[in-house]
This record gives C-alpha cells, sequence and structure tokens, in this order.
C-alpha cells in the first residue's frame, strides 16, 4: 500500500495516478471537504482522461476509485511501504505532518517529499530515517506528465532511489535526478518567470491575455506564465517565492505585491473559479 498525504489538486493526481497503476493507496487529508472533493474531481478527470489522451489506457472512475481509501487519520499509513507528502508549502506544515508520520509508520516505510522549493535535506533531518526521504516534484496534472524532477538528499541511499523510482515507472514517469538545492531547477527557473510575468501585468504593460499570447505564440509554450501560475496555484506560487527569496536572500526572489493582493483575496485560479484568467466552476 502506498500512502499519500494532502487531498490537494496535486495529492489528488497523484493518488489517481497510482490507482491507474493498480496500486493500492490511502488518500489523508485532515480535511473531510477536501477528501470529498478529491474522490469527485478523481472520478472526473479519469472520465476526463480518456477524451484527452485516448492514447493512454483506460479505466473506469470507479475502478479507479476502488483502489483508494479515503480517510482523515494519518494512522491509517502506518504499514505503508511508501507515503508520498503534497502538503502546503509551509515550514510549519511540512514539520508537523512528518514528526507524526515518523512516528507513526513501519521503520522501513519510504518518505517522498512533493515540494516545489524546500531542500530535501532539510525536509529529512525531521526524521529518525533521512536515508529513505527522498523528494520528487510532481508536474500537474500529475497522470498526464511523463516526468517528474527526483531530488535525492544528503544522506538518502540508492536502495531508496530504486524503490521509488520503479514506483514512478510503474506510473509512466521518467525520473529526472538533480541535485538538493532550494527550487531545485524547474522552480527556481519558472517561478522567476510567472514573478516577472505578474509585474508586467500589476504594471499595466500587458493584459493577462496577451501576456500568456506572446509566451504561447512566440515560444512554442503550451501554456503561458500566468495560466500557469492559475493552474499550479496563485497562493502556491507566492509561497514558493517567499521560500526561495528567504532561502537565497537574493531579491530577484521577491514576490509581485499584486501575488499578495490576489491571494488575500482569494484569487487562487483554477481551484477558486478565478485568477488572472476567469473559470467557470462546474459542480
Amino acid at each position: 500500500m502506498i500512502g499519500v498525504v494532502g487531498a490537494g489538486t496535486i495529492g489528488m493526481g497523484v493518488a489517481q495516478n497510482l490507482s491507474q497503476a493498480e496500486h493500492k493507496v490511502v488518500l489523508v487529508d485532515i480535511s473531510a471537504g477536501a477528501l470529498d472533493r478529491a474522490r469527485t474531481e478523481i472520478g472526473r478527470a479519469v472520465r476526463f482522461q480518456r477524451i484527452v489522451r485516448p492514447d493512454l489506457p483506460s479505466y473506469s472512475p470507479d475502478e479507479v476509485l476502488s483502489r483508494i481509501t479515503f480517510t482523515q487519520d494519518l494512522n491509517d499509513l502506518a504499514t505503508a511501504s511508501v507515503v508520498i507528502e503534497n502538503v502546503s508549502e509551509k515550514w510549519a506544515a511540512k514539520q508537523a505532518v512528518y514528526r507524526e508520520l515518523d512516528r507513526i509508520c513501519e521503520p522501513a516505510t519510504i518518505f517522498v517529499v512533493n515540494t516545489s522549493c524546500f531542500p530535501i535535506t532539510d525536509v529529512a533531518a525531521l526524521t529518525t530515517r533521512p536515508q529513505q526521504v527522498l523528494g520528487v516534484h510532481f508536474m500537474n496534472p500529475v497522470p498526464l506528465k511523463p516526468v517528474v524532477e527526483m531530488i535525492p538528499g544528503w544522506h538518502t541511499t540508492e536502495a531508496t532511489i530504486g524503490t521509488v523510482t520503479s514506483v514512478l515507472a510503474s506510473m509512466g514517469k521518467k525520473s529526472i535526478s538533480v541535485k538538493d538545492s532550494p527550487g531545485f531547477v524547474s522552480n527556481r527557473v519558472l517561478m522567476l518567470t510567472i514573478n516577472e510575468a505578474v509585474f508586467c501585468r500589476a504594471e499595466g504593460i500587458a493584459s493577462a491575455e496577451a501576456i500568456d499570447e506572446l509566451f504561447k505564440g512566440c515560444f512554442g509554450h503550451e501554456m503561458g506564465p500566468l495560466a500557469t501560475a492559475d493552474l499550479i496555484g496563485v497562493d502556491t506560487i507566492l509561497h514558493s517565492l517567499e521560500v526561495l527569496h528567504e532561502r537565497f536572500g537574493d531579491s530577484k526572489y521577491r514576490p509581485c505585491p499584486l501575488l499578495r493582493t490576489m491571494v488575500a483575496a482569494g484569487l487562487l485560479g483554477r481551484k477558486s473559479g478565478k485568477g488572472f484568467h476567469d473559470y467557470a466552476l462546474t459542480a
């Protein structure tokens, strides 16, 4: 059994992808509402995947959901072979979760840290098993992205890397290994691009639509930086930039003030129905 902690956008995607790979999954979140949304969204995503990616194996929503146990109790992860953590990019939240997981889980359990910015060695230090802690940066939407960023910590063993690589391969993922550093490769580059695009929008240089169209039309990107921010979550973008700014002490990572305003206003992107663009919320 594989545990997944956090039933947000990435967590539910990881749970879906694991179930489609025929793993038994336990999905944990402190919020009953988040678990209910995850159950609904996973069913919807499975149906949608059959339409947009007919080249991939087809599954029924009932089949995928039957392999996922939804629970608010971390103790249900006691016998997990691997636990994939996806809580918010807040250090206090990471600390609380890993101290509990370390107490609850069997000594052989491997912890996979799904983080955008926190160094894996720092997270591993919260546990008594740093050799069994490995970073994996999943991209959204998880079931449709073929590549992940893998980040070994200082003490991560080859055995841990091998086990997690096998799980990822079963999910259809290629792992690209990078060294442990805040933001790794993808987010050190991506967050700067998104932040600068937000500054362009805040300064009135161009509309959100124009900024995104430039990146799609000129550079061949499937999605512009502001639409990408909406997909990831404007709050997650802000938290990631705050971590990079704090860890590097470099002003180039200072978050655009518009990000803070949008988060305070609840304009979080797709998950709230509105961010830099408007999205129709469906039941």
